[in-house]
């Protein structure tokens, strides 16, 4: 005798401000769910109640700690023929919150997985940006090491497309003095501060000009970042032509080569490029 027919999981997305941008489809999916996974389960009774939805469903709290760990447990309802919604705390699951890991493990295991769309903070930022939209990449969070940004950063630094970031409010501007020296101080960026929010803020600029912005400014709230692309085709910034270095002493040539041929390439001077990596060494080999 077979087992009983799978269930399905819902991606939701959830408002990430104004809960009257939570579509009706979604109140119609909290108030009929028998089972929701919510990263926070407070947000998600807040906002039930905020749609006028009595929740009746089994909450089960799905934390990035936890992810691992509840995608086996909800796989297990889904092969038991319960249907699963997941929401996040604000936005879509999956995009810098929990959620990948349990939609590739229902895949895995057969689950049909739908999505109910909602708001998304990449998309708003993007939207009210003025910045080039029609291609563009999203790099989440920057790493919080500082020579794991170094190099994010370096290798960022030529990419044409324009850029997004998540990024917390108290590095806000550590992360934009980082990105003008890494980018060149003239960037056009845009910072989103608390989207759809009661204080919503936008602020356009450089990259220096921002940096400065944040740096005499208490910054508060959810920050987005959106980044011109580069727009001198290959030419390295130095923090780049100390990443392309680095890689080419990986791979196994001379580092004195490798400088002078990413000067060349790069058109930066050779000297530049040398005092770069020198510093960077340094750097690197500090307590």
């Amino acid at each position: 005798m077979s087992g009983p027919e799978l269930g399905t999981l819902t991606v939701a997305g959830a408002p990430i401000g104004r809960p009257g941008d939570a579509s009706p489809l979604l109140a119609q999916a909290l108030a009929t769910a028998t089972v929701v996974a919510a990263e926070d389960t407070r947000r998600l009774r807040r906002l039930a109640a905020a749609l006028g939805v009595q929740l009746t469903a089994k909450i089960v709290p799905y934390w990035d700690v936890h992810e691992s760990e509840r995608a086996a447990g909800l796989v297990g309802l889904l092969q038991q023929g319960q249907d699963v919604l997941l929401v996040s705390d604000a936005g879509m699951p999956g995009i810098s919150d929990p959620g990948y890991r349990i939609v590739a493990a229902a895949a895995a295991a057969g689950a049909r997985v739908t999505v109910l769309p909602g708001p998304s903070a990449l998309t708003a930022a993007l939207a009210v940006s003025g910045l080039p939209t029609d291609r563009f990449c999203f790099e989440g969070y920057p790493p919080r090491r500082a020579g794991d940004r170094a190099r994010r950063f370096a290798e960022l630094a030529t990419e044409r497309r324009t850029l997004v970031l998540f990024e917390s409010p108290r590095r806000t501007a550590a992360t934009l003095a980082e990105l003008a020296a890494a980018f060149g101080a003239g960037r056009r960026a845009v910072v989103c501060r608390e989207l759809t929010k009661t204080y919503e803020e936008i602020r356009r600029g450089t990259l220096a000009e921002l940096a400065g912005w944040a740096a005499a400014t208490d910054v508060l709230g959810e920050i987005t970042l959106v980044i011109g692309g580069a727009e001198d085709g290959p030419r390295l910034s130095l923090a780049g032509a100390v990443a392309e270095v680095a890689r080419r002493v990986a791979a196994g040539e001379a580092r004195t080569a490798a400088i002078g041929a990413v000067a060349r390439e790069s058109g930066l001077r050779r000297g530049d490029v040398y005092d770069a990596v020198l510093a960077a060494r340094r750097s690197q080999d500090a307590p």
